[in-house]
């Protein structure tokens, strides 16, 4: 891996209004300043689930900054070069993802969306606060990584790991 003082970090789902929105949060707020979290979506709904955002804010996790966007908002020549495009959800894994500038790590992190839950509140608030949990312990594992010390096929492997 190269080295580098921050490595960018791409989350995408398919609507951009959950769990790549609540991923990018995470990790901007648990990555110590080591990564720069993005997210986007194939298809974005241009708003983000106001549960997503009340589940954040909960946790303490800040949201400024936060919107839905696509994708190719980071394929443009002043987009950020990405070192890492991690897809959440599978209907954006198994789309061709756009050509993305730089060579970058790429992984599936498949979660349930809980925007998809069909129910009461208080199911659709626990479907939001699982993936947030499910979140946190993937991103804690990748924050956990020894970036510098691992050689480009471990570090793809170690990270295409942590969604399984």
């Amino acid at each position: 891996m190269r080295k580098k003082a921050v490595l960018n970090v791409l989350f995408v789902c398919t609507g951009n209004s959950a769990r790549s929105i609540m991923a990018e949060a995470l990790l901007n707020a648990l990555g110590g300043g080591r990564f720069r979290a993005f997210s986007a979506g194939s298809h974005p709904k241009g708003r983000i689930h106001p549960v997503a955002l009340e589940t954040l804010a909960r946790n303490r996790i800040d949201t400024a900054g936060l919107g839905s966007k696509d994708w190719t908002e980071f394929t443009r020549s002043r987009a950020p070069r990405m070192d890492f495009v991690i897809t959440l959800c599978d209907a954006a894994a198994g789309e061709p993802c756009p050509a993305f500038p730089g060579r970058f790590v790429r992984a599936h992190w498949g979660l349930p969306d809980p925007a998809a839950v069909d129910g009461s509140e208080q199911a659709e608030q626990a479907a939001f606060r699982d993936a947030l949990s499910v979140l946190r312990r993937r991103i804690q594992r990748f924050t956990d990584l020894p970036f510098a010390s691992l050689d480009r096929p471990v570090l793809e492997s170690e990270v295409r790991a942590i969604g399984e």
